[in-house]
C-alpha cells in the first residue's frame, strides 16, 4: 500500500511538472506579443518560421533585441537562480539564503565590472569566467565571516555577513562605473538586472554552464537534503559531506555566476522560488530541483512580461523581481524573529 501511494505521488508530481512546463511554453509564446509595439499572431508566426520581414520580424527574432531571444534568456536565468537559491538554502539551512542576499551575485557583478572597466573585456565569453571567480570569492568571504569568532554557523550570521559583503561589493561596482563611464555605456541597464539587448549569443554562452549546474544539483540533491539535517547525521547515513558540499557550492556558484553574467544581478528569485515550492508541494531531493528550475523560469519570464506591460521594452526585469521579492523577504524575517523568541 505504501509503495502504491508513493507511485501515485510520483505520477502526480510528474503530471504537475509537465503542466507547469506547458504553462511555461504558453507564457513564452505570449511574451512574443507583449511590448511597446503590439503584434498580431500571424505576424509573429511568420517571423518565427522565416516568412516575415521588416521591423515586426526583427522585433520578434532579432538575435540581439528580439523578443524570442529575450524569452529564452529569461528562462535560462530564472532556472539558474531558482536552483542556486535552493542549493544555498538547503546547504546552509538558511531560509533567507539567496544568491543576491549572501553576496554571490554582487561578487560576480564586481568581477565582471573589473573585467570590463580595467581589462576592456566586453564579450561574455571573456568575462563569464570572472563571474564564476567573483561569485566563489564572495561566497568564501561570507562563509568565513559567518564562522568567525565564537558560536556556530547560523542562518542569521550568514545573512548578516552576506548583507554586509553585498553592500561593500555593490559600492565598489558603483565606484568603478563612475570612474570609467564610457566602458559601461551599453551595460547600464545590466547593472540593475535585465534580459534586454542580450540576445542569443549571450544565451548560447551561458546555457552549457546552467545545464551543467542543474545536472550537478540533480546528482547531489538527496545528499544535500541529508546534510541539511546535520553533518553528523549525514555522515552516519553514508554521505561524503565535504565532497557533496563542495560540489553543491560549486554548482550554486556557477549557476548564480552564469545568470549574473547574462542578465546582471537579478535579485530575490532564488529566495522566493524554494519557499514557494516548499509551501505548495513540500517536495525534496530531485523533485525540488526540477520544480525550482521550472518555477524560477516562470518567475523571471513572468516578471519580464510585467515589465513590458508598462510599454517599455527596456525596463529591467530586476526592478520587477525586487518589487515581488521584497515583501517575501520582510515576511520571512518577521517569521524568523517570531520563531527565535
Amino acid at each position: 500500500m505504501r509503495t502504491r501511494r508513493r507511485g501515485l505521488r510520483g505520477r502526480g508530481l510528474a503530471a504537475l511538472w509537465l503542466g507547469l512546463l506547458l504553462g511555461l511554453v504558453v507564457l513564452a509564446w505570449a511574451s512574443l506579443f507583449v511590448g511597446a509595439r503590439e503584434m498580431a499572431p500571424g505576424v509573429v508566426w511568420d517571423a518565427l518560421v522565416g516568412g516575415g520581414s521588416g521591423f515586426d520580424a526583427l522585433a520578434v527574432t532579432d538575435s540581439t533585441d528580439g523578443r524570442a531571444p529575450r524569452a529564452v534568456l529569461a528562462i535560462l536565468v530564472g532556472a539558474a537562480l531558482g536552483v542556486s537559491g535552493l542549493l544555498i538554502q538547503r546547504l546552509m539551512n538558511n531560509p533567507l539564503g539567496d544568491p543576491q542576499i549572501i553576496g554571490v551575485n554582487a561578487g560576480a557583478a564586481l568581477a565582471i565590472t573589473v573585467a570590463i572597466g580595467l581589462g576592456g573585456l566586453t564579450q561574455i565569453w571573456a568575462y563569464v569566467w570572472f563571474a564564476f571567480a567573483g561569485g566563489a570569492v564572495a561566497m568564501v568571504i561570507v562563509y568565513a565571516l559567518g564562522t568567525a569568532g565564537r558560536g556556530p554557523l547560523t542562518p542569521l550570521r550568514v545573512t548578516m555577513a552576506g548583507i554586509a559583503v553585498t553592500a561593500v561589493l555593490t559600492g565598489a561596482v558603483r565606484g568603478i562605473t563612475l570612474l570609467w563611464p564610457h566602458a559601461f555605456e551599453q551595460l547600464r541597464i545590466w547593472e540593475v538586472g535585465s534580459v534586454t539587448g542580450r540576445g542569443l549569443t549571450v544565451a548560447g554562452w551561458v546555457a552549457p554552464f546552467i545545464v551543467l549546474g542543474i545536472a550537478v544539483a540533480f546528482a547531489v540533491a538527496h545528499a544535500v537534503d541529508l546534510i541539511g539535517m546535520g553533518d553528523e547525521m549525514a555522515t552516519a547515513l553514508g554521505v561524503r559531506v565535504v565532497r557533496i558540499r563542495l560540489a553543491a557550492l560549486i554548482a550554486a556558484t556557477v549557476l548564480a555566476g552564469a545568470a549574473t553574467a547574462a542578465a546582471g544581478p537579478v535579485g530575490f528569485v532564488g529566495l522566493m522560488v524554494p519557499h514557494a515550492i516548499r509551501l505548495a508541494l513540500g517536495v525534496t531531493g530531485r523533485w525540488a530541483v526540477a520544480f525550482a528550475a521550472l518555477v524560477g523560469a516562470l518567475v523571471v519570464l513572468g516578471a519580464d512580461i510585467i515589465a513590458r506591460l508598462f510599454g517599455q521594452d527596456t525596463m529591467p526585469v530586476g526592478i520587477v523581481t525586487a518589487f515581488l521579492g521584497a515583501p517575501v523577504l520582510i515576511l520571512l524575517v518577521r517569521n524568523s524573529a517570531r520563531t527565535t523568541r
